[in-house]
């Protein structure tokens, strides 16, 4: 994909959430469409979905894709990395990166964001791609806006959480 369609889809899916979750603040609700709309709007994914924080490790929570990994420590794997380094991660060749992790033999690409609220670990964003080398620094400037809006709109109130509202 080119990088003008890229970020004119990317402009469209800023929109949509902004639009979908103005009134709705439920996370089980945002999480699972906000995968949804990820998945119908990146062509070669393979995993779009979140994984959340407990307190002590990362948990899957809502996404599209095959059956996953359900718990990942934090700096294990692209995931944990992200979450315990506190910024997005973008693995080009996951073949080539020692510290991944294989839920899926299919994925070839990742990009990991992390998201913080009221300066605590919420979870992350995860994406995987069939593609070498899908993601680059459009897709991390628009899926932080993306991580940025859901967490405005998104009322992360259970207990696992730990933030306040």
């Amino acid at each position: 994909m080119n990088k003008s369609t890229k970020k004119d889809n990317y402009d469209i899916l800023l929109a949509q959430a902004q639009a979908l979750f103005a009134n709705e603040t439920n996370a089980l609700a945002n999480l699972s469409n906000a995968s949804a709309m990820l998945n119908t709007t990146l062509p070669n994914t393979v995993f779009s979905g979140f994984y959340l924080f407990d307190g002590q490790e990362l948990i899957l929570g809502p996404f599209q894709g095959k059956v996953s990994c359900v718990h990942i420590a934090l700096g294990k794997g692209v995931c944990g990395e992200s979450a315990e380094r506190n910024e997005t991660l973008i693995v080009k060749d996951v073949t080539n990166h020692a510290n991944y992790i294989s839920c899926d033999s299919a994925a070839m690409s990742e990009i990991v964001v992390p998201m913080v609220k009221n300066g605590k670990l919420i979870g992350v964003l995860d994406l995987d791609s069939h593609v070498v080398g899908d993601y680059d620094a459009i897709d991390q400037e628009y899926l932080e806006k993306f991580v940025a809006i859901l967490l405005e709109k998104t009322r992360f109130d259970f207990q696992m959480f730990g933030v306040e509202e």
